[in-house]
Protein backbone atom coordinates (compact mmCIF):
# COMPACT_ATOMS: atom_id res chain seq x y z
CA UNK A 1 0.00 0.00 0.00
CA UNK A 2 1.31 3.46 -0.81
CA UNK A 3 0.52 6.74 0.89
CA UNK A 4 -0.33 9.56 -1.47
CA UNK A 5 1.27 12.88 -0.70
CA UNK A 6 -0.42 16.05 -1.77
CA UNK A 7 1.70 18.14 -4.11
CA UNK A 8 2.69 21.50 -2.67
CA UNK A 9 1.43 23.41 -5.68
CA UNK A 10 -2.00 21.84 -5.27
CA UNK A 11 -1.96 22.65 -1.56
CA UNK A 12 -1.13 26.31 -2.21
CA UNK A 13 -3.73 26.50 -4.91
CA UNK A 14 -6.33 25.22 -2.50
CA UNK A 15 -5.09 27.39 0.33
CA UNK A 16 -4.33 30.65 -1.42
CA UNK A 17 -5.90 30.39 -4.82
CA UNK A 18 -2.59 29.80 -6.61
CA UNK A 19 0.87 31.34 -6.39
CA UNK A 20 0.13 33.96 -8.99
CA UNK A 21 -2.57 35.76 -7.04
CA UNK A 22 -1.88 39.51 -7.05
CA UNK A 23 -2.55 39.83 -3.31
CA UNK A 24 0.03 37.21 -2.40
CA UNK A 25 3.79 37.86 -2.09
CA UNK A 26 3.27 41.59 -2.61
CA UNK A 27 5.40 43.15 0.12
CA UNK A 28 6.91 42.44 3.53
CA UNK A 29 4.45 42.80 6.39
CA UNK A 30 5.70 46.08 7.81
CA UNK A 31 2.50 47.32 9.45
CA UNK A 32 2.44 44.97 12.42
CA UNK A 33 6.18 45.38 12.92
CA UNK A 34 5.74 49.13 13.14
CA UNK A 35 2.86 48.62 15.55
CA UNK A 36 5.05 46.13 17.47
CA UNK A 37 2.31 43.51 17.14
CA UNK A 38 2.82 39.79 16.47
CA UNK A 39 -0.08 38.00 14.77
CA UNK A 40 -0.20 34.25 15.35
CA UNK A 41 -2.67 31.50 14.43
CA UNK A 42 -3.84 28.38 16.25
CA UNK A 43 -5.97 25.69 14.67
CA UNK A 44 -8.14 24.79 17.65
CA UNK A 45 -10.31 27.11 19.70
CA UNK A 46 -9.95 26.88 23.48
CA UNK A 47 -13.35 26.93 25.24
CA UNK A 48 -11.79 27.81 28.61
CA UNK A 49 -8.39 29.49 28.66
CA UNK A 50 -7.83 28.67 32.33
CA UNK A 51 -5.29 25.85 31.86
CA UNK A 52 -6.72 23.84 34.75
CA UNK A 53 -9.91 23.40 32.76
CA UNK A 54 -8.61 22.42 29.33
CA UNK A 55 -6.17 19.73 28.24
CA UNK A 56 -5.28 21.31 24.90
CA UNK A 57 -1.73 22.24 24.02
CA UNK A 58 -3.03 25.53 22.64
CA UNK A 59 -4.58 26.25 26.03
CA UNK A 60 -1.26 25.64 27.79
CA UNK A 61 0.53 27.96 25.36
CA UNK A 62 -2.03 30.73 25.77
CA UNK A 63 -1.93 30.56 29.56
CA UNK A 64 1.86 30.30 29.73
CA UNK A 65 2.26 33.85 28.44
CA UNK A 66 0.00 35.33 31.10
CA UNK A 67 0.59 33.08 34.12
CA UNK A 68 3.58 31.93 36.16
CA UNK A 69 4.09 29.05 38.58
CA UNK A 70 6.31 28.65 41.59
CA UNK A 71 9.13 27.41 39.39
CA UNK A 72 9.97 27.69 35.71
CA UNK A 73 11.65 25.14 33.48
CA UNK A 74 14.45 26.58 31.39
CA UNK A 75 13.56 25.48 27.84
CA UNK A 76 17.17 25.10 26.76
CA UNK A 77 18.50 23.09 29.72
CA UNK A 78 15.25 21.58 31.11
CA UNK A 79 16.41 22.68 34.57
CA UNK A 80 13.90 24.12 37.01
CA UNK A 81 14.73 27.69 37.99
CA UNK A 82 13.07 30.23 40.31
CA UNK A 83 9.87 31.97 39.28
CA UNK A 84 7.26 32.97 41.89
CA UNK A 85 9.38 31.00 44.35
CA UNK A 86 12.99 32.10 44.78
CA UNK A 87 14.09 28.95 46.62
CA UNK A 88 12.84 25.54 47.72
CA UNK A 89 13.96 22.77 50.03
CA UNK A 90 12.90 19.13 50.23
CA UNK A 91 12.03 18.60 53.88
CA UNK A 92 11.44 14.90 53.24
CA UNK A 93 10.29 12.70 50.36
CA UNK A 94 6.74 14.09 50.57
CA UNK A 95 7.27 17.70 51.66
CA UNK A 96 8.77 20.79 49.99
CA UNK A 97 9.20 24.24 51.55
CA UNK A 98 9.08 27.24 49.20
CA UNK A 99 10.34 30.77 49.76
CA UNK A 100 8.22 33.12 47.67
CA UNK A 101 9.29 36.15 45.67
CA UNK A 102 8.31 39.52 47.10
CA UNK A 103 7.20 42.55 45.12
CA UNK A 104 5.30 40.56 42.45
CA UNK A 105 2.07 42.06 41.09
CA UNK A 106 -0.87 40.47 39.33
CA UNK A 107 -2.12 42.18 36.17
CA UNK A 108 -4.72 44.14 38.16
CA UNK A 109 -2.00 45.58 40.37
CA UNK A 110 -2.79 43.45 43.42
CA UNK A 111 0.19 41.94 45.28
CA UNK A 112 1.15 38.29 45.12
CA UNK A 113 1.57 36.42 48.42
CA UNK A 114 1.47 33.01 50.06
CA UNK A 115 -2.32 33.26 50.23
CA UNK A 116 -2.54 32.98 46.43
CA UNK A 117 -0.37 29.86 46.36
CA UNK A 118 -2.26 28.08 49.14
CA UNK A 119 -5.61 29.02 47.60
CA UNK A 120 -4.60 27.76 44.17
CA UNK A 121 -3.17 24.42 45.26
CA UNK A 122 -5.88 23.61 47.79
CA UNK A 123 -8.63 24.53 45.32
CA UNK A 124 -7.06 22.47 42.55
CA UNK A 125 -6.85 19.32 44.69
CA UNK A 126 -10.36 19.68 46.11
CA UNK A 127 -12.56 16.79 44.89
CA UNK A 128 -15.28 19.15 43.69
CA UNK A 129 -12.94 21.06 41.39
CA UNK A 130 -13.54 19.43 38.03
CA UNK A 131 -10.12 19.62 36.41
CA UNK A 132 -9.49 18.71 32.79
CA UNK A 133 -6.50 16.56 33.70
CA UNK A 134 -6.78 15.47 37.34
CA UNK A 135 -3.88 13.03 36.98
CA UNK A 136 -1.50 16.00 36.86
CA UNK A 137 -2.38 16.88 40.45
CA UNK A 138 -3.33 13.54 42.01
CA UNK A 139 0.00 13.45 43.84
CA UNK A 140 -0.66 16.68 45.78
CA UNK A 141 -2.19 16.49 49.26
CA UNK A 142 -2.33 20.24 49.87
CA UNK A 143 -0.43 23.37 50.85
CA UNK A 144 -0.14 25.43 54.00
CA UNK A 145 1.05 28.96 54.63
CA UNK A 146 4.13 29.11 56.85
CA UNK A 147 4.64 32.87 56.52
CA UNK A 148 3.60 35.85 54.36
CA UNK A 149 6.03 34.66 51.70
CA UNK A 150 6.58 31.00 52.51
CA UNK A 151 4.57 27.88 51.78
CA UNK A 152 4.86 24.17 52.57
CA UNK A 153 3.65 21.68 49.94
CA UNK A 154 2.49 18.26 51.10
CA UNK A 155 2.37 15.25 48.75
CA UNK A 156 0.31 12.09 49.01
CA UNK A 157 3.33 10.04 47.97
CA UNK A 158 6.93 10.69 46.96
CA UNK A 159 6.84 12.40 43.56
CA UNK A 160 10.26 12.79 41.91
CA UNK A 161 8.75 14.90 39.10
CA UNK A 162 7.02 17.31 41.51
CA UNK A 163 8.99 20.37 40.42
CA UNK A 164 8.33 19.58 36.74
CA UNK A 165 4.58 19.50 37.40
CA UNK A 166 4.78 22.76 39.34
CA UNK A 167 6.73 24.37 36.50
CA UNK A 168 4.65 23.15 33.57
CA UNK A 169 1.05 22.75 34.74
CA UNK A 170 0.56 24.58 38.04
CA UNK A 171 0.21 28.34 37.48
CA UNK A 172 -0.95 30.49 40.39
CA UNK A 173 -4.37 32.13 40.58
CA UNK A 174 -5.01 35.51 42.27
CA UNK A 175 -7.08 34.48 45.32
CA UNK A 176 -8.97 37.71 45.99
CA UNK A 177 -9.81 38.40 42.34
CA UNK A 178 -10.91 34.87 41.49
CA UNK A 179 -13.03 34.58 44.62
CA UNK A 180 -14.70 37.88 43.71
CA UNK A 181 -15.52 37.07 40.07
CA UNK A 182 -15.94 33.30 40.41
CA UNK A 183 -14.44 30.51 38.32
CA UNK A 184 -16.49 31.33 35.23
CA UNK A 185 -15.84 35.05 35.48
CA UNK A 186 -12.14 34.39 35.90
CA UNK A 187 -11.98 32.31 32.73
CA UNK A 188 -13.50 35.22 30.80
CA UNK A 189 -11.16 37.85 32.24
CA UNK A 190 -8.10 35.93 33.37
CA UNK A 191 -5.23 37.68 35.10
CA UNK A 192 -1.91 36.30 36.24
CA UNK A 193 1.65 37.42 36.93
CA UNK A 194 3.12 36.61 33.49
CA UNK A 195 4.94 38.89 31.04
CA UNK A 196 1.77 39.50 29.00
CA UNK A 197 -1.73 40.43 30.13
CA UNK A 198 -4.94 39.67 28.26
CA UNK A 199 -6.74 42.56 26.59
CA UNK A 200 -9.32 40.38 24.83
CA UNK A 201 -10.63 36.85 25.36
CA UNK A 202 -13.08 35.37 22.87
CA UNK A 203 -13.67 31.61 23.00
CA UNK A 204 -14.68 31.54 19.33
CA UNK A 205 -12.15 33.86 17.66
CA UNK A 206 -9.01 34.09 19.80
CA UNK A 207 -7.19 36.20 22.36
CA UNK A 208 -5.12 39.37 22.43
CA UNK A 209 -2.32 40.36 24.78
CA UNK A 210 -0.33 43.41 25.74
CA UNK A 211 3.08 43.43 27.40
CA UNK A 212 2.81 43.70 31.18
CA UNK A 213 5.34 46.37 32.01
CA UNK A 214 5.20 45.56 35.75
CA UNK A 215 6.43 42.00 35.21
CA UNK A 216 8.68 41.35 38.16
CA UNK A 217 12.43 41.91 38.04
CA UNK A 218 14.30 38.65 37.74
CA UNK A 219 11.30 36.87 36.23
CA UNK A 220 12.48 33.84 34.22
CA UNK A 221 10.55 34.84 31.10
CA UNK A 222 12.05 38.33 30.94
CA UNK A 223 10.53 41.47 29.51
CA UNK A 224 9.13 40.74 26.02
CA UNK A 225 10.51 42.69 23.09
CA UNK A 226 7.17 42.64 21.26
CA UNK A 227 4.47 44.78 22.83
CA UNK A 228 1.29 43.11 21.56
CA UNK A 229 0.18 39.65 20.43
CA UNK A 230 -2.97 38.81 18.51
CA UNK A 231 -3.76 35.08 18.50
CA UNK A 232 -6.53 33.94 16.14
CA UNK A 233 -8.30 30.59 15.99
CA UNK A 234 -8.40 29.33 12.40
CA UNK A 235 -10.23 26.20 11.39
CA UNK A 236 -7.76 24.30 9.23
CA UNK A 237 -4.26 24.13 7.83
CA UNK A 238 -5.24 25.53 4.43
CA UNK A 239 -6.72 28.65 5.99
CA UNK A 240 -3.63 29.14 8.13
CA UNK A 241 -1.37 28.89 5.12
CA UNK A 242 -3.56 31.29 3.17
CA UNK A 243 -3.30 33.86 5.94
CA UNK A 244 0.46 33.44 6.22
CA UNK A 245 1.02 33.79 2.48
CA UNK A 246 -1.22 36.86 2.34
CA UNK A 247 0.72 38.32 5.28
CA UNK A 248 -2.31 38.61 7.50
CA UNK A 249 -0.60 36.26 9.96
CA UNK A 250 3.06 36.31 11.00
CA UNK A 251 3.41 32.85 12.58
CA UNK A 252 1.82 29.40 12.23
CA UNK A 253 2.86 25.93 13.27
CA UNK A 254 2.18 22.28 12.50
CA UNK A 255 1.45 22.94 8.86
CA UNK A 256 1.59 20.12 6.31
CA UNK A 257 5.23 18.92 6.17
CA UNK A 258 4.97 18.82 2.36
CA UNK A 259 4.86 22.61 2.42
CA UNK A 260 8.07 23.24 4.35
CA UNK A 261 10.67 23.36 1.57
CA UNK A 262 8.50 25.47 -0.68
CA UNK A 263 7.52 27.93 2.04
CA UNK A 264 11.21 28.34 2.82
CA UNK A 265 11.81 29.45 -0.78
CA UNK A 266 9.42 32.39 -0.40
CA UNK A 267 11.56 35.51 0.12
CA UNK A 268 9.78 36.82 3.19
CA UNK A 269 9.05 33.50 4.97
CA UNK A 270 11.04 30.83 6.77
CA UNK A 271 10.17 27.35 8.04
CA UNK A 272 11.82 25.12 10.59
CA UNK A 273 11.16 21.79 12.34
CA UNK A 274 11.88 20.19 15.70
CA UNK A 275 10.88 16.87 17.25
CA UNK A 276 8.76 17.25 20.35
CA UNK A 277 7.69 15.00 23.21
CA UNK A 278 4.22 14.67 21.70
CA UNK A 279 3.11 11.18 20.61
CA UNK A 280 0.31 10.23 18.25
CA UNK A 281 -1.98 7.67 19.89
CA UNK A 282 -4.75 5.48 18.47
CA UNK A 283 -6.99 4.63 21.41
CA UNK A 284 -9.10 1.46 21.30
CA UNK A 285 -12.20 0.94 23.43
CA UNK A 286 -11.21 -2.32 25.10
CA UNK A 287 -13.52 -1.64 28.04
CA UNK A 288 -16.60 -1.42 25.84
CA UNK A 289 -17.56 2.04 27.06
CA UNK A 290 -18.99 2.90 23.65
CA UNK A 291 -21.07 -0.29 23.56
CA UNK A 292 -20.77 -3.86 24.75
CA UNK A 293 -20.85 -5.13 21.14
CA UNK A 294 -17.90 -2.95 20.18
CA UNK A 295 -15.35 -5.17 18.34
CA UNK A 296 -12.47 -3.39 20.12
CA UNK A 297 -13.39 -5.27 23.31
CA UNK A 298 -11.71 -8.32 21.76
CA UNK A 299 -7.96 -8.59 22.18
CA UNK A 300 -7.38 -10.20 18.79
CA UNK A 301 -9.20 -7.34 17.06
CA UNK A 302 -6.98 -4.83 18.86
CA UNK A 303 -3.90 -6.82 17.88
CA UNK A 304 -5.18 -6.85 14.30
CA UNK A 305 -5.30 -3.05 14.37
CA UNK A 306 -1.61 -2.97 15.32
CA UNK A 307 -0.64 -5.33 12.50
CA UNK A 308 -2.80 -3.45 9.98
CA UNK A 309 -0.90 -0.17 10.34
CA UNK A 310 2.37 0.56 8.58
CA UNK A 311 3.43 3.05 11.22
CA UNK A 312 7.00 3.32 9.95
CA UNK A 313 5.77 4.54 6.57
CA UNK A 314 3.36 7.00 8.16
CA UNK A 315 6.19 8.37 10.32
CA UNK A 316 8.76 8.64 7.53
CA UNK A 317 6.56 9.63 4.58
CA UNK A 318 3.84 11.74 6.17
CA UNK A 319 5.19 13.08 9.46
CA UNK A 320 8.81 13.22 8.34
CA UNK A 321 11.57 15.20 10.03
CA UNK A 322 12.97 12.17 11.83
CA UNK A 323 9.71 11.12 13.47
CA UNK A 324 10.03 7.81 15.30
CA UNK A 325 7.62 4.95 16.07
CA UNK A 326 7.67 4.09 19.80
CA UNK A 327 7.09 0.49 20.83
CA UNK A 328 5.43 1.59 24.06
CA UNK A 329 3.01 4.51 24.59
CA UNK A 330 5.41 7.11 25.96
CA UNK A 331 8.24 9.32 24.74
CA UNK A 332 11.62 7.52 24.68
CA UNK A 333 13.43 9.98 26.96
CA UNK A 334 10.81 9.85 29.71
CA UNK A 335 11.78 8.09 32.92
CA UNK A 336 10.14 4.65 32.93
CA UNK A 337 9.65 4.51 29.16
CA UNK A 338 11.42 1.21 28.57
CA UNK A 339 10.83 -0.02 25.03
CA UNK A 340 12.29 -3.44 25.93
CA UNK A 341 9.42 -4.00 28.36
CA UNK A 342 6.81 -3.80 25.60
CA UNK A 343 5.55 -6.19 22.95
CA UNK A 344 6.23 -5.01 19.39
CA UNK A 345 3.89 -5.46 16.42
CA UNK A 346 5.12 -5.49 12.84
CA UNK A 347 3.18 -4.35 9.78
CA UNK A 348 1.53 -7.57 8.64
CA UNK A 349 -1.85 -7.20 6.86
CA UNK A 350 -2.20 -10.96 6.39
CA UNK A 351 -1.81 -11.55 10.09
CA UNK A 352 -4.29 -8.76 10.79
CA UNK A 353 -6.90 -10.43 8.60
CA UNK A 354 -6.26 -13.80 10.24
CA UNK A 355 -6.70 -12.31 13.71
CA UNK A 356 -9.97 -10.69 12.66
CA UNK A 357 -11.23 -14.03 11.39
CA UNK A 358 -10.22 -15.72 14.66
CA UNK A 359 -12.08 -13.01 16.57
CA UNK A 360 -15.27 -13.75 14.61
CA UNK A 361 -14.99 -11.09 11.90
CA UNK A 362 -13.90 -12.94 8.72
CA UNK A 363 -15.62 -10.25 6.64
CA UNK A 364 -14.46 -7.38 8.78
CA UNK A 365 -16.78 -4.80 10.33
CA UNK A 366 -17.85 -1.15 10.19
CA UNK A 367 -16.78 1.30 12.87
CA UNK A 368 -16.70 5.05 13.50
CA UNK A 369 -13.17 6.44 13.51
CA UNK A 370 -12.89 9.85 15.17
CA UNK A 371 -9.87 12.13 14.82
CA UNK A 372 -8.85 15.73 15.33
CA UNK A 373 -5.36 15.11 13.94
CA UNK A 374 -4.15 17.45 11.24
CA UNK A 375 -3.01 17.32 8.52
CA UNK A 376 -6.05 15.28 7.54
CA UNK A 377 -3.88 12.99 5.40
CA UNK A 378 -2.48 11.39 8.56
CA UNK A 379 -5.95 10.29 9.66
CA UNK A 380 -6.82 9.23 6.13
CA UNK A 381 -3.72 7.03 6.02
CA UNK A 382 -4.82 5.22 9.18
CA UNK A 383 -8.28 4.83 7.69
CA UNK A 384 -6.84 3.37 4.47
CA UNK A 385 -4.68 0.83 6.26
CA UNK A 386 -7.59 -0.31 8.41
CA UNK A 387 -9.92 -0.55 5.42
CA UNK A 388 -7.37 -2.69 3.60
CA UNK A 389 -7.74 -5.49 6.18
CA UNK A 390 -11.52 -5.25 6.51
CA UNK A 391 -11.91 -2.73 9.34
CA UNK A 392 -14.19 -0.33 7.49
CA UNK A 393 -13.45 2.82 9.44
CA UNK A 394 -15.75 5.77 8.76
CA UNK A 395 -13.60 8.82 9.40
CA UNK A 396 -15.21 11.60 11.40
CA UNK A 397 -12.91 14.62 11.66
CA UNK A 398 -13.69 16.84 14.65
CA UNK A 399 -12.31 19.90 16.38
CA UNK A 400 -10.12 19.08 19.38
CA UNK A 401 -12.50 20.31 22.07
CA UNK A 402 -15.48 18.52 20.51
CA UNK A 403 -13.64 15.21 20.31
CA UNK A 404 -12.41 15.53 23.88
CA UNK A 405 -15.99 16.03 25.07
CA UNK A 406 -17.13 12.87 23.28
CA UNK A 407 -14.09 10.95 24.48
CA UNK A 408 -14.62 11.87 28.12
CA UNK A 409 -18.25 10.80 27.77
CA UNK A 410 -17.08 7.30 26.75
CA UNK A 411 -18.60 7.45 23.26
CA UNK A 412 -15.61 6.63 21.03
CA UNK A 413 -14.66 3.09 20.03
CA UNK A 414 -11.72 4.16 17.88
CA UNK A 415 -10.08 7.57 18.20
CA UNK A 416 -6.86 9.17 17.02
CA UNK A 417 -5.27 11.93 19.03
CA UNK A 418 -2.01 12.89 20.66
CA UNK A 419 -0.50 13.60 24.05
CA UNK A 420 2.43 15.88 24.80
CA UNK A 421 2.84 14.95 28.50
CA UNK A 422 2.90 18.68 29.21
CA UNK A 423 6.57 18.21 28.27
CA UNK A 424 7.26 16.46 31.58
CA UNK A 425 10.06 13.95 31.15
CA UNK A 426 8.48 11.13 33.18
CA UNK A 427 5.90 8.50 32.25
CA UNK A 428 3.89 9.70 35.25
CA UNK A 429 2.80 12.50 32.91
CA UNK A 430 1.26 10.18 30.31
CA UNK A 431 0.37 6.70 31.58
CA UNK A 432 -2.03 7.77 34.37
CA UNK A 433 -4.01 9.88 31.93
CA UNK A 434 -4.99 6.80 29.92
CA UNK A 435 -4.97 4.07 32.58
CA UNK A 436 -6.14 5.53 35.89
CA UNK A 437 -9.77 4.43 35.69
CA UNK A 438 -10.91 7.96 34.89
CA UNK A 439 -12.82 9.49 32.02
CA UNK A 440 -9.92 9.12 29.56
CA UNK A 441 -9.37 5.43 30.36
CA UNK A 442 -10.75 3.12 27.67
CA UNK A 443 -8.97 0.02 29.03
CA UNK A 444 -10.25 -0.05 32.62
CA UNK A 445 -7.66 -2.66 33.52
CA UNK A 446 -7.32 -2.75 37.32
CA UNK A 447 -3.95 -4.50 37.13
CA UNK A 448 -2.48 -1.80 34.90
CA UNK A 449 -3.93 0.96 37.05
CA UNK A 450 -2.41 -0.57 40.19
CA UNK A 451 1.03 -0.96 38.57
CA UNK A 452 1.03 2.66 37.42
CA UNK A 453 -0.07 3.81 40.87
CA UNK A 454 2.79 1.78 42.38
CA UNK A 455 5.27 3.40 40.00
CA UNK A 456 4.12 6.84 41.04
CA UNK A 457 4.03 6.16 44.76
CA UNK A 458 7.73 5.86 45.46
CA UNK A 459 10.96 7.74 44.86
CA UNK A 460 12.92 4.49 44.55
CA UNK A 461 14.00 4.36 40.92
CA UNK A 462 14.37 0.59 40.86
CA UNK A 463 10.87 0.07 42.22
CA UNK A 464 9.44 2.63 39.83
CA UNK A 465 11.06 1.01 36.81
CA UNK A 466 9.87 -2.44 37.85
CA UNK A 467 6.27 -1.26 38.17
CA UNK A 468 6.29 0.71 34.93
CA UNK A 469 7.94 -2.18 33.04
CA UNK A 470 5.17 -4.52 34.15
CA UNK A 471 2.51 -1.96 33.21
CA UNK A 472 3.96 -1.42 29.74
CA UNK A 473 4.24 -5.15 29.16
CA UNK A 474 0.56 -5.69 29.92
CA UNK A 475 -0.57 -2.58 28.01
CA UNK A 476 1.18 -3.75 24.85
CA UNK A 477 0.25 -7.43 25.26
CA UNK A 478 -3.38 -6.43 25.55
CA UNK A 479 -2.98 -3.93 22.68
CA UNK A 480 -4.92 -1.22 24.48
CA UNK A 481 -3.46 1.80 22.69
CA UNK A 482 -1.37 2.16 19.52
CA UNK A 483 1.65 4.51 19.75
CA UNK A 484 1.70 5.87 16.20
CA UNK A 485 4.74 8.16 16.02
CA UNK A 486 6.52 11.01 17.69
CA UNK A 487 5.54 14.47 16.51
CA UNK A 488 7.84 16.90 14.78
CA UNK A 489 6.70 20.48 15.21
CA UNK A 490 6.81 22.59 12.07
CA UNK A 491 6.96 26.36 12.27
CA UNK A 492 6.54 28.93 9.52
CA UNK A 493 6.87 32.64 10.15
CA UNK A 494 7.96 35.98 8.73
CA UNK A 495 11.71 36.28 8.12
CA UNK A 496 11.56 39.60 9.92
CA UNK A 497 10.72 37.65 13.08
CA UNK A 498 13.39 36.10 15.27
CA UNK A 499 11.71 33.13 16.91
CA UNK A 500 13.60 30.44 18.90
CA UNK A 501 12.20 26.90 19.03
CA UNK A 502 12.59 24.28 21.76
CA UNK A 503 12.03 20.54 22.17
CA UNK A 504 9.21 20.89 24.67
CA UNK A 505 6.55 21.95 22.14
CA UNK A 506 5.88 25.24 23.91
CA UNK A 507 6.22 28.28 21.63
CA UNK A 508 7.49 31.24 23.64
CA UNK A 509 6.49 34.51 22.03
CA UNK A 510 7.97 36.46 24.91
CA UNK A 511 11.39 35.41 23.57
CA UNK A 512 10.58 36.51 20.01
CA UNK A 513 11.57 39.85 18.54
CA UNK A 514 11.55 41.73 15.27
CA UNK A 515 14.87 41.81 13.46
Amino acid sequence: MSIKRRHFGQGIAAAAGGLALPNVFVRPAEAQRSANTLRVAFRDAVPNIDPYFNSQRTGIIIAHHAMDGLVHRDPATFKNVPALATAWKWVDAKTIDFTLRQGVKFHDGSPFSADDVVYTINTVVHPETRLATPANYAWIKGAEKTGPFSVRLHMKQPTPAALDYLAMVTPIWPKAYRERVGAEGYSKALIGTGPYRFTKIDVSSGVEYERFDDYYEGGPKGKPAIQKISARYLTDAATELTELLAQRVDWIWNMNPDSIDNVSRIPYLQATRQESMRIGLLQLDAAGRSGADNPMTKQKVRQAVFHALDRETIASKLVGGGARVPIVPCYPSQFGCNADAGVGYDYNPAKAKALLAEAGYPNGFDIEFVSYVQPRQWSEAVQSYLNAVGIRAKLNMMQVAAQIRRSLAGELALQLGSWGSYSINDVAAILPNYFNGGASDYARDAEVTKLIEDGGATADEGARKKAYDAALKRITEQAYIVPMHTYVSTYAFQKQLEFPTFADELPRFYLAKWK
